[in-house]
């Protein structure tokens, strides 16, 4: 393949000017649309600790609801984390921490929504990160070997390029 048929399969990367230098993406131009993305997370531990956890014997206290609302903060807070997001006027940002006996641990699941020029793709997955890193700061004095695995995006859906599902 020559360079000019690779450069024509690459995806047009909007986060860089033609000299190859980041930017933030100019959406002045887009409607608002409602927008919302879903994005899951899980964290791995032993029997004992979920145990400890579920029945509230964690030396840190409230973990899960610690959790829970680390999450949302964190949605609330991603374009200072992520250089070149769009700050966003955030309508809905719904984080849920459900036990899994079978991992064992904690599935962890974000929906964020909103109506505006961009996606909220990075705050879902923004949320299920930070809850899962908090949710093991709240228990490592019960396991230090707990391991965040499996963060993705589920779904999409509004804005230009459509919905997105993801495979199961």
């Amino acid at each position: 393949m020559n360079q000019n048929s690779a450069e024509k399969s690459l995806p047009n990367l909007t986060h860089l000017e033609a000299t190859g230098q980041a930017h933030m993406v100019d959406v002045s131009a887009k409607a608002a649309t409602v927008r919302t993305a879903i994005a899951l997370g899980q964290i791995q531990m032993q029997p004992e600790t979920l145990a400890a956890i579920e029945a509230g014997n964690a030396p840190k206290g409230d973990v899960l609801g610690t959790a829970r609302l680390a999450g949302i903060m964190a949605a609330k807070q991603t374009a200072h984390l992520i250089p070149l997001c769009h700050p966003l006027p955030l309508q809905k940002v719904d984080v849920q921490i459900t036990p899994n006996p079978d991992l064992p641990g904690y599935d962890i699941r974000a929906e964020v929504r909103l109506k505006a020029e961009t996606g909220v793709e990075m705050e879902a997955l923004t949320a299920v990160s930070v809850a899962a890193l908090t949710l093991y700061d709240m228990a490592k004095a019960l396991e230090k070997s707990m391991k965040i695995t499996n963060i993705r995006l589920l779904s999409k859906t509004g804005g230009k390029s459509g919905d997105y599902l993801a495979a199961q």
